[in-house]
């Protein structure tokens, strides 16, 4: 029994300078296949300019990625994924990007009836300033006291923003009714009519007398500002 004892503790003894052994070496950590804890990783050397690789360099830290977003809806090409595509230019954000927008503290907007074509009004908004302004996207609309703006006919995108110098005039069609018996129609007195900014923000609104007899459904429209008339009552 006692030589059991004796041959355990030497046996722990001999356990113990051997730790205490590795620990005065150093305590080396890559026999282990570990790393001292905060040591910096070895970098990998970069291709020898004399040996005939080509190296490409990293970008620089902070640089931005470049990427192509894609395009989604009804008129951005069918399917709403266009991956790969460049997306459609927007027709209010370069042209005009520095401009104000029309708004009615620097411009006078009207309504008035049409005969061609029917169930149709026409808006227009003149630029009173001393400076260019322009006609950004599609004005809100609201008749009385609807509590939804009235639909926007995405068709009727322009190519660029209207900028107007002052005395210059833009316009906008505004369809009443859908097909008749759809809807009922109601009848409307007053217009309030929002303009926007470049991010299609509300920048106040002005509230117009409506021609008599004006009704209204919710098939009706109204489209993007337009430079001339016609194009604003084509659709």
């Amino acid at each position: 029994m006692r030589i059991n004892r004796i041959r355990t503790t030497a046996l722990a003894a001999t356990a113990l300078a051997a730790a205490l052994s590795l620990t005065a070496c150093g305590g080396d950590d890559k026999a282990m296949g570990t790393k001292p804890a905060g040591a910096a990783e070895t970098a990998t050397p970069a291709a020898s300019e004399t040996d005939g690789t080509a190296q490409q360099d990293a970008p620089e830290a902070g640089a931005p990625e470049t990427q192509t977003v894609p395009t989604q809806g009804k008129h951005a090409g069918g399917n709403g994924d266009n991956r790969g595509t460049k997306p459609e230019a927007a027709p209010n954000a370069e042209a005009a990007a520095s401009v104000p927008a029309c708004t009615p503290k620097n411009s006078r907007v009207e309504v008035s009836s049409v005969s061609r074509p029917i169930n149709h009004l026409l808006l227009t908004v003149t630029n009173t300033g001393t400076k260019n302004c322009a006609a950004y996207y599609a004005p809100f609309l609201r008749f009385d006291d609807a509590q939804a703006v009235y639909p926007i006919l995405d068709d009727s995108k322009p190519q660029a923003v209207v900028t107007l110098s002052p005395g210059e005039e833009a316009y906008a069609g505004i369809g009443l009714l859908g097909e008749p018996g759809e809807n009922e129609p109601v009848k409307s007195e007053n217009l309030g009519v929002i303009m926007v900014d470049k991010n299609n923000k509300a920048k106040g609104e002005a509230t117009l007398k409506l021609p008599a007899e004006t009704y209204t459904d919710s098939l009706g429209f109204v489209t993007y500002w337009q430079s001339d008339v016609e194009t604003a009552l084509m659709f």
